[in-house]
């Protein structure tokens, strides 16, 4: 029997509240994206702009700053190398260049690239970490005496302090910055594991706890947690401790 029907299933025209949906909605602007750290939707809208020919002047140095930071470090590579080849090139982008080539593992070329920038915070800071990279304590001494007391900085100076198995200046510093950056909750995490290379596996527990208590799925933290376990109990106890959030991430 055939059924009849009030409505047609698919109607001729969209109902006027839906065409002024579809007017009002608006393609969000590069600056909102990058505020929101949504450098997978930046890509995608520098990428739109280039096809389209609506290229700005700083799309290039945008596409290779969003695949930097979503870890896309061969493309960003791509990106930069492109930029220091043109007649115009912003000098700034050398130390953007540099930084790539030190997450790439290629410190050499990343000392190259950043002795070419200007002189900057960021490219002392990477400095810094080069001469460790390379053991020469000469240059380390040279940036660590130009290193300020801010929060790039100081925490760039607690990361070489952990490296080099400084635990406890390293603990100082994390400490020191949390005390005005209480919304800094990753260095929780950075302290929780100080204190563990320190054998105080209690202490590294209490105050990896904080942490877990905002961000309960964090993979770093679920594993360092189960290492103090195993340090203060045993491997069941580690194991427990893992639980089924950990186990929720493999599948």
């Amino acid at each position: 029997m055939m059924l009849s029907r009030a409505k047609p299933a698919v109607a001729d025209t969209p109902p006027p509240l839906d065409r002024r949906r579809k007017k009002g909605k608006k393609v969000p602007q590069l600056e909102e994206l990058l505020a929101l750290r949504d450098f997978t939707g930046a890509i995608a809208l520098l990428e739109f702009k280039r096809q389209v020919g609506e290229q700005e002047k700083d799309t290039d140095l945008w596409m290779g700053y969003c695949a930097f930071h979503l870890g896309d470090y061969k493309r960003a590579l791509e990106e930069y190398e492109a930029l220091t080849k043109q007649p115009a090139c912003n000098p700034d982008v050398w130390v953007n260049l540099a930084c790539t080539y030190f997450f790439l593992g290629m410190y050499t070329q990343a000392e190259q690239a950043a002795l070419k920038a200007p002189k900057s915070r960021l490219q002392n800071r990477l400095l810094f970490h080069l001469a460790h990279k390379f053991s020469d304590e000469k240059k380390l001494m040279s940036s660590h005496q130009n290193l300020q007391d801010i929060t790039e900085d100081q925490l760039s100076l607690a990361s070489i302090h952990y490296m080099r198995s400084h635990y406890q200046e390293a603990i100082d510093i994390y400490k020191r910055i949390l005390l005005d950056n209480r919304e800094y909750l990753a260095l929780n995490v950075y302290v929780a594991l100080c204190y563990y290379k320190l054998d105080y596996y209690d202490v590294s527990q209490e105050v990896l706890a904080v942490y877990l208590q905002q961000v309960p799925d964090s993979t770093i933290a679920l594993n360092l947690k189960a290492c103090n376990h195993f340090r203060l109990y045993n491997g069941k106890a580690a194991e427990v401790s893992i639980g089924q959030p950990f186990s929720s991430l493999l599948f």
